[in-house]
C-alpha cells in the first residue's frame, strides 16, 4: 500500500512573527503564526512545522507561547524545533503542544541527543533536520541556519541519524531555499535511497510541477514549503487537486 504524500507548510518564527528569506538570509515579515496555522489547518495541510530560527535563550518563553497558541488552532500534527539542545528543552516543547520535535545543530554537535530524544518520545516523534549544500560535488551538512559548514557528508549523516533513532528526515537544500526554482530532486533522491525512514523535501518550491517532481522523481514522502503558502502563490487545496490529477496519492481536503 502506498501512503499518501504529505504537504507541510513551515512557519519560521523570530520572536512572535513568521519570517522568510532566500538562501537563509534577507528575512522579511510573513505574518502572524496563529493566523497562518488556522488557515493551513482549514486548507487541508497534512502537518505543520514551526521553527524558532532565532533559537536564543531569551526567546524560549516566546517560542513556547507561540507553540501553545498554534497548537490550539490545529487538528493536524505539529512539529516544532529550533534551539533544542537537551531533553528538557524537548520536553518543554512537547508539553507546549508539539507532536514531534526536530533537531539540527545540537544533534551535529552531540549526536547522542538523537538517541536520548528517541528513547523518551519514540523514533516517530524525532525529526532530524539536515540542511545540505552542494560543495565540490558533494552535499555538505550546514548548521546555524545554513551559515556554518561542518565537513559532514549529508548522506552519511542522515544514515547515522536514523541509526541513532531519528524517525524522519527533514531535508533542506540550502542552495534552493527561497529561490522558487524547484526542489533539489537529485539531493532528495539520494537521501531517500540512503535511509529507511520518511524524507520531507524542503527548499525551492513554487509550481505544482515542482511538488509532482519531488514525489515522482525525488522519492520524497512529504514536501515542505513556506513563502508560496504564506503569500497565497500556491493554495494547498489546488495543489492537492493537481497532484491527484497526476495520480499522486494525497489526502484531499473535504
Amino acid at each position: 500500500m502506498t501512503l499518501a504524500r504529505r504537504i507541510i507548510p513551515c512557519l519560521d518564527t523570530d520572536a512572535a512573527r513568521v519570517v522568510k528569506g532566500v538562501n537563509f538570509v534577507g528575512l522579511r515579515d510573513a505574518g502572524d503564526p496563529v493566523a497562518l496555522a488556522a488557515r493551513y489547518n482549514a486548507e487541508g495541510a497534512d502537518e505543520l512545522v514551526v521553527l524558532d530560527i532565532a533559537a536564543s535563550r531569551d526567546r524560549r518563553p516566546t517560542f513556547l507561547e507561540t507553540i501553545r497558541r498554534v497548537a490550539a488552532e490545529l487538528a493536524i500534527p505539529l512539529t516544532a524545533g529550533g534551539g533544542i539542545r537537551t531533553l528538557d528543552d524537548a520536553l518543554a516543547v512537547v508539553r507546549a503542544g508539539a507532536d514531534k520535535i526536530t533537531v539540527n545543530t545540537a544533534a551535529v554537535n552531540r549526536p547522542k541527543l538523537i538517541s536520548e530524544l528517541s528513547g523518551e518520545f519514540g523514533a516517530q516523534a524525532v525529526v532530524l533536520a539536515v540542511d545540505a549544500k552542494l560543495t565540490d560535488g558533494k552535499w555538505e551538512v550546514m548548521v546555524r541556519g545554513g551559515r556554518d559548514a561542518t565537513g559532514l557528508d549529508a548522506l552519511e549523516w542522515a544514515k547515522r541519524g536514523v541509526a541513532l533513532g531519528a524517525g524522519e528526515i527533514l531535508l533542506t537544500s540550502v542552495d534552493r531555499d527561497g529561490t522558487q526554482q524547484g526542489f533539489d530532486v537529485a539531493l532528495t533522491s539520494a537521501i531517500s535511497r540512503a535511509v529507511s525512514v520518511p524524507v520531507i523535501a524542503s527548499g525551492g518550491a513554487k509550481l505544482p510541477e515542482h511538488f509532482a517532481d519531488i514525489f515522482s522523481e525525488g522519492g520524497a514522502d512529504a514536501a515542505l514549503a513556506a513563502s508560496i503558502f504564506h503569500d497565497s502563490v500556491q493554495p494547498i487545496r489546488d495543489l492537492k487537486r493537481f497532484l491527484a490529477s497526476r495520480n499522486i496519492q494525497v489526502r484531499l481536503p473535504c
